[in-house]
């Protein structure tokens, strides 16, 4: 889907800045509880890495910028909880105004929803039978498509031509793992893109390297 989370290549951001390498992992200490809870908050309620990444895409702006890096860990974690009904809608809000001495109702615990989705195997590299589909140097097309659900497809490069460099091992594939739809696993290519050719004449001239499952591509031809 097309959320606040795919802003790369998108203008009105402003530069980007390298972090300082002395920069700290938690500049606070609620961040690393926040980052600690996000996980935790994904493996109780049965996610995955991509149903996380969903998470983080479905955020408002406010959810996804305004309350920071952690914020938006913090903010897919409880999601996750509502979505496998770990959570009530309201709770999290009823329970901190509780803490701060306020009396309100909380809303009862409801019956878990857990997905039933185990893993066929360990991690998200997986094997296939048959041949890649596109070969190291050949011109491929992104394909110019918006899901409703969960893509690794970045905007930018819908609908752009690429060389492809190297051909990855397969790969679950994000798009339905996310959904608990299957793993469907893909080949996975490293994409070569000029920078004027997303962006145009204007644009500082750069190689970009996108790495793509099979599924995002198609020929040129």
């Amino acid at each position: 889907m097309d959320g606040i989370a795919d802003m790369g290549g998108a203008p009105g951001w402003g530069s980007m800045h390298p972090p300082r390498r002395d920069e700290p992992v938690f500049a606070e200490p609620w961040e690393s509880r926040a980052f600690a809870l996000a996980i935790l908050s994904n493996r109780v309620s049965g996610g995955n890495l991509d149903s996380f990444r969903h998470a983080l895409e479905r955020l408002d702006r406010a959810h996804y910028i305004d309350d920071g890096y952690y914020g938006r860990w913090l903010n897919a974690g409880e999601l996750r909880l509502l979505d496998s009904a770990i959570l009530a809608p309201g709770a999290v809000d009823a329970r901190a105004r509780n803490l701060r001495g306020e009396h309100v109702a909380e809303p009862p615990v409801p019956e878990p929803a857990k997905p039933d989705y185990p893993p066929t195997a360990e991690g998200t590299l997986r094997s296939l039978d048959t041949a890649p589909v596109f070969a190291v140097g050949e011109r491929v097309r992104a394909k110019d498509m918006a899901p409703s659900g969960h893509t690794r497809l970045p905007r930018y490069v819908r609908g752009h031509v690429g060389v492809v460099d190297i051909i990855q091992p397969a790969g679950v594939l994000p798009d339905t793992n996310a959904h608990f739809l299957g793993e469907n696993p893909q080949y996975v290519y490293s994409v070569r893109f000029d920078s004027h050719d997303l962006w145009g004449t204007d644009a500082e001239p750069f190689e970009l390297t996108v790495e793509l499952f099979e599924s995002y591509l198609e020929t040129t031809s």
